[in-house]
């Protein structure tokens, strides 16, 4: 079922209307196309420039429609050619002729371009309720599981952190995900219904209306712009695939943590799964999942970014694709958060086996270091008497702490009793990390 075609001779080839259509995938934006529809109906009656009449019978059919769909009872397939053309066919075979008006001053490029936009708001905001549970998620667990723990280097315990520090360090990260995308709400929030196919329309309509009525701050400044502009999607695209970054780094030290050795955290059985072969398994495939599925968000970043790199303005078919990527783009990251929130509301922190390796990884060598420079050695020379020093306990299997002090003087004359105090890891987070999580 076709909205053009009175200028072609010929019938479109099937093979062309199957490859041509996208409503199994546009379908998505039934919602924002009606509520898009709605709004462009009312002020085209408010402008004079179809009947108040014509308008209400419109937006009578479109909200009919709309609760049709919800309910269940329409349901969105058939041989049309987008979601738009449903619609308005649809609307059409209910209201007779006044359904035929409401494309008027209207372009199916402004209309998706619309559409995109509003569902891409709503989704964003979405988001972010994630990213905030998500975030909730993991100060709660930090402030349940103050205990201290090896933070890394290289994967090489360096220097004693708590569990709670380690927990902030991803809601920086998740906080500054946030931010971005509240950056480009802020960017995307311009309407560009009204700008036609490219460069507006003859009639005297108000985009000003339009814009405010779907709660956009302002209308689109340049047409040509309007109806081509997917660096909003872009920028989403860019944000979820951070967002996945920042969910894979987690979920790999989730991973390394659960395993037997380094045991500091259990996962729960609600987010693991076993072996078909080997019974005692325990695999923390919620996790792996997370981390595998952060390639296929980077590919929808880039399959967009090619869909767009060499197009002319305005509107190109080409742009068709960013849908199935975005949309495929966003139920991952959404999907991917929300499981990431509940693996850590649900997971056994392990704190007596953090603790016991903070014992044996000398994660107190840079303050014994700090120790002897407040005593007035150079650091180089610190860092070269710590290194020895280390070196001794490896030989003797011993830690710094267990170290007499005639031991210690056997490297430096500068070490005394003060020694003991200054290197206990509770009095070196007390140094170090003064401000923790704030809730």
């Amino acid at each position: 079922m076709k909205l053009w075609g009175g200028r072609f001779k010929e019938k479109e080839s099937r093979l062309m209307e199957d490859f041509n259509s996208s409503l199994s995938f546009d379908k998505t934006l039934w919602m924002e196309d009606i509520e898009g529809s709605m709004a462009h109906a009312e002020m085209l009656a408010n402008c004079g420039i179809i009947s108040k009449e014509d308008s209400s019978r419109i937006i009578g059919g479109l909200k009919d429609i709309f609760e049709d769909i919800k309910s269940g009872t329409m349901e969105i397939q058939g041989d049309y050619e987008d979601i738009h053309s449903f619609i308005e066919i649809n609307l059409t075979s209910r209201i007779g002729e006044a359904g035929k008006k409401l494309h008027t001053a209207r372009s199916r490029n402004d209309q998706v371009a619309v559409d995109m936009r509003l569902y891409s708001k709503k989704k964003a905001a979405e988001v972010i309720f994630c990213i905030d549970a998500l975030i909730a998620s993991l100060i709660k667990k930090g402030e349940e599981n103050p205990a201290i723990m090896p933070g890394y280097t290289h994967l090489q315990r360096a220097q004693v952190v708590t569990f709670k520090y380690h927990m902030g360090a991803y809601v920086s990260m998740f906080k500054r995900d946030k931010k971005r995308l509240e950056n480009a709400l802020e960017l995307m929030d311009e309407s560009p219904l009204g700008c036609g196919a490219l460069a507006g329309t003859t009639y005297e309509i108000d985009r000003n209306y339009t814009a405010g009525k779907l709660q956009f701050k302002k209308p689109v400044d340049n047409f040509l712009d309007g109806v081509s502009d997917r660096d909003y999607l872009l920028e989403l695209l860019s944000d979820f695939s951070i967002i996945m970054m920042h969910l894979s780094r987690l979920s790999e030290e989730f991973i390394l943590w659960s395993s037997k050795e380094f045991s500091f955290i259990q996962i729960s059985d609600e987010y693991s799964t076993g072996s078909s072969i080997m019974p005692q398994k325990k695999n923390p495939d919620a996790l792996e999942l997370i981390r595998g599925k952060t390639g296929r968000v980077y590919g929808s970043l880039m399959a967009l970014l090619t869909v767009l790199k060499g197009l002319p303005l305005a509107y190109n078919k080409d742009m068709q694709e960013d849908k199935e990527a975005f949309f495929d783009a966003l139920n991952t990251v959404e999907a991917c958060i929300n499981i990431a929130a509940d693996v850590v509301a649900t997971m056994t922190v392990k704190s007596e086996n953090m603790e016991a390796a903070v014992d044996k990884g000398f994660l107190n060598a840079t303050e014994v270091a700090d120790f002897l420079v407040c005593k007035g050695m150079p650091f180089r020379d610190a860092h070269s008497v710590v290194g020895k020093i280390v070196l001794y306990c490896e030989e003797k299997d011993t830690d710094i702490l267990s170290l007499a002090l005639d031991e210690f003087k056997n490297f430096s004359e500068l070490i005394d009793n003060g020694i003991y105090d200054y290197i206990q890891y509770k009095d070196i987070l007390s140094k170090g990390i003064k401000k923790e999580i704030k809730l």
